[in-house]
């Protein structure tokens, strides 16, 4: 499920994910390895998320000992309950139709 923003994706999967590990890292470095992206492609994800939203989803932690750090704001954590909240209501609006579209797919992989 992709949110836009006009021709901007505001939310995706990956990006909820990528908002995840912020909170969790505290760093949009470690949030880009965690989640297997360069920090370049995490950054830029992280600005058009800011973009799109009337406030900012993450903001920069400067120094310290440490060094900085990034950390979601209270509009990120409320985007990604919403968002894994749609996730949960779409997935048990379809359950229906994908067990009975499961029946019609083969067992096992049919090319190997």
């Amino acid at each position: 499920m992709r949110i836009l923003s006009g021709d901007l994706i505001a939310l995706g999967p990956g990006k909820v994910d990528l908002l995840e590990s912020i909170g969790r890292e505290g760093s949009i470095s470690q949030a880009a390895r965690e989640t297997h992206l360069s920090y370049r492609r995490a950054w830029n994800m992280v600005d058009t998320m800011n973009r799109c939203f009337k406030e900012p989803l993450v903001t920069s932690v400067t120094g310290g000992k440490g060094g900085g750090g990034a950390e979601l704001t209270p509009a990120g954590k409320k985007v990604i309950k919403l968002y894994r909240d749609m996730e949960k209501n779409a997935n048990n609006a379809i359950l229906t139709e994908w067990k009975t579209l499961k029946k019609l797919l083969h067992p096992e992989n049919p090319l190997g």
